[in-house]
């Protein structure tokens, strides 16, 4: 198989979720809820794996995937429930994290229970993004529609809402409904990204393109565009560094992402000293 057919599919995928992933990155970034999309993977696995062993389903079936969304709406409510409840005292990162180590122990637990433990732990964390074909790529951008024209209708309340989220008065329920649709689109899109790349590919493409563009631009239609082309260029370099030597696509993508952002701050400094 040739370089291009092998890595087509694959590369179309990265610029996918670099786009949509790049997006709400920044939202996350504002809200400084760092941890929020690894949490929610989390979630959404625990979800998806429990409809594999309670209710016998193939991991790629349609009911596995609506059991790790319906997770995900559940994790939404609490998240957004808490952060705007007066009664509540904890940071909502505190509350993620929290949220994260009960899922990752429940997840682990029933992976235990599976005969394919091993492969499951990979898969979630590593993906199968270079053995991506055309047909999983077209099923995961038909699910990403809805989502992500929701996200482009609200983006001017949604943008609001990231800019001041530290700042909003507890118990304003037009806040609490805000951000509880975020966070539900926010788990959708994350799920799906996940049974496509990955729980380290989604979380590096949720956080480290944003926090790029954020040494170089405070515009949103700014930062997204050096997201979004940090993200693709990170994506290239590291599937043909998966392919000529050999590694996991997932960890060369992460890798070379964080190189991006390293000579991205470097080049800031220089350009400040």
């Amino acid at each position: 198989m040739n370089l291009l057919a092998m890595l087509s599919i694959p590369f179309l995928s990265c610029v996918l979720l670099a786009a949509i992933l790049g997006y709400i990155g920044i939202h996350v970034l504002k809200r400084e809820v760092i941890f929020i999309d690894i949490a929610v993977a989390q979630i959404a696995a625990l979800g998806a794996i429990g409809a594999h062993l309670i209710l016998h389903v193939p991991d790629d079936s349609p009911l596995t995937l609506l059991c790790g969304i319906g997770a995900t709406v559940l994790a939404a409510l609490f998240f957004s429930t808490m952060h705007h409840s007066r009664k509540n005292q904890l940071p909502t990162e505190a509350l993620i994290g929290i949220a994260y180590a009960v899922a990752t122990a429940g997840a682990l637990f029933a992976i235990g229970k599976s005969t394919e433990g091993h492969t499951h732990i990979l898969e979630m964390l590593t993906g199968t993004l270079l053995w991506t074909t055309g047909g999983q790529l077209a099923r995961t951008a038909a699910a990403l529609v809805f989502p992500s024209a929701l996200l482009i209708l609200l983006h001017r309340p949604l943008q609001r809402l990231s800019d001041g989220y530290q700042e909003i008065e507890k118990g304003n329920r037009a806040a609490l409904l805000r951000d509880f649709l975020f966070y539900i689109l926010c788990g959708t899109v994350i799920t799906l990204a996940v049974r496509l790349a990955g729980v380290v590919v989604v979380f590096s493409f949720l956080i480290v393109p944003a926090t790029f563009s954020a040494l170089f631009a405070e515009k949103w239609g700014m930062r997204f565009l050096l997201a979004w082309l940090a993200g693709m260029l990170a994506c290239a370099a590291g599937l043909l560094f998966s392919y000529f030597l050999d590694f996991s696509a997932g960890a060369s993508i992460a890798l070379f992402l964080i190189l991006i952002l390293a000579g991205g701050a470097l080049a800031r400094a220089l350009r400040r000293g």
